[in-house]
């Protein structure tokens, strides 16, 4: 599939850079990919608020700290990643955060980053992290179907939150719930290995993960879940794992 990436940087030479790494990586991987550059998050916001259809985002955090294009006072990575994800419809958006701090990484989970690089960039780390990228976008392209006596419905994996069961019905949390009379296991071998068995009354999907404790699990949207006795554990290696 053809990816279109925005690299976001208001230094000139570094986003030069990454994007160079960039070309090289579609070209080891015999990827179409359309890469565009952006001097400051307020430019890319623009340019996405038209055309809603960058699959990859690369930003940097400190934009307009260190007297680049941006300027003082401009809009820095993570609230550019913000907007984005208000804007969009499902968090099917990749953002990558390129930073020359670690200070920032706890912002991440706010807005669903797949990771985070530290300059200068690492071309193998980069690369390894367009490659996760580029699987979760193929992942997210993947629909649960549910049949209706309407009809079918099918929902985007990459949009879904949960399931979980009442009595002998399923319950998915997607962008709405969805709910039919299946068993949970009925679903575990479409939905693959980005979702996670926990207990006999709840998938979830690792990526929707903001924090695990051993008696709850929180996802990103703010919502708690209750975490089944002795799923901690095999929850946080799936984590590490899968993700």
């Amino acid at each position: 599939m053809p990816y279109r990436i925005a690299v976001c940087d208001d230094s000139d030479v570094d986003a030069a850079y990454v994007r160079s790494l960039v070309g090289h990586w579609a070209e080891s991987r015999s990827a179409d990919v359309e890469t565009e550059t952006f001097p400051s998050a307020e430019r890319l916001l623009s340019r996405y608020e038209e055309r809603r259809d960058y699959d990859i985002l690369l930003l940097d955090i400190e934009m307009g700290k260190t007297g680049g294009a941006g300027g003082p006072g401009a809009m820095d990575g993570i609230k550019l990643a913000k907007a984005v994800r208000r804007e969009e419809n499902g968090g099917r958006t990749q953002i990558v955060f390129i930073t020359g701090y670690s200070d920032y990484i706890a912002e991440g989970y706010d807005v669903e980053a797949l990771h985070y690089l530290m300059k200068p960039v690492d071309a193998r780390k980069l690369f390894a992290v367009l490659d996760r990228a580029a699987q979760r976008l193929r992942q997210g392209e993947r629909c649960l179907n549910l049949q209706y006596a309407e009809g079918v419905v099918r929902i985007p994996l990459g949009t879904i939150r949960y399931l979980d069961v009442r009595q002998n019905y399923v319950t998915i949390h997607a962008e709405r719930a969805y709910t039919v009379k299946r068993s949970l296991s009925e679903f575990e071998d479409e939905l693959g290995p980005e979702f996670f068995r926990a207990g006999r009354g709840l998938i979830v999907s690792l990526r929707r993960i903001r924090r695990v404790t051993r008696t709850a699990v929180e996802l990103t949207d703010g919502e708690a879940l209750r975490l089944p006795r002795g799923a901690y554990e095999p929850l946080n290696r799936a984590i590490i794992e899968r993700t």
